[in-house]
């Protein structure tokens, strides 16, 4: 996610940032997203929002479920808020991402929302597994050490 900041077009719109915190997530993957254009004069001006959606793999298609995109005021054609969006991948990375669903468990979890050096649209989506109570207390501990340890170093100093 870490691109060059020189870029004018490379944008962030919206960031799961809850999605690290209750996934442990394996591998993610760059999706292109079917939008109207109202959708996308809407997501222009930063205003979306993927902390409730997920994406699920449904009769040979992949697509994201419970994504909010503001409508646009100035639209002559609207759009619906929260309708399911397709969701554009290969065909091998669509069996792949049923395979790990539907036989090993996992769930494909939107990370961010962005807009990519061309100005296009993109969602990452993360290939997750759900944490357990006692998995998220420990992420979390050993997050609050890494946080004392660098205080402690700079203060050292």
């Amino acid at each position: 996610m870490a691109k060059p900041k020189d870029n004018p077009n490379y944008k962030v719109i919206a960031e799961n940032r809850r999605a690290r915190y209750d996934y442990a997530i394996e591998d993610d993957l760059e999706c292109g997203i079917a939008l109207t254009g109202s959708e996308v004069k809407s997501l222009r001006t930063v205003s979306a929002n993927i902390a409730e959606s997920y994406a699920a793999v449904e009769e040979g298609e992949l697509w994201l479920v419970n994504s909010y995109i503001a409508p646009y005021e100035r639209a002559m054609f609207g759009h619906e808020e929260r309708r399911r969006r397709k969701l554009l991948v290969s065909r091998k990375e669509l069996s792949r991402l049923w395979n790990e669903t539907q036989r090993k468990g996992m769930t494909l979890v939107p990370l961010v929302l962005y807009f990519n050096h061309k100005g296009i649209a993109k969602l990452k989506i993360g290939i997750a597994k759900g944490k357990k109570t006692q998995d998220k207390r420990a992420t979390e501990a050993k997050r609050d050490w890494n946080r004392q340890k660098q205080r402690l170093l700079r203060h050292g100093e």
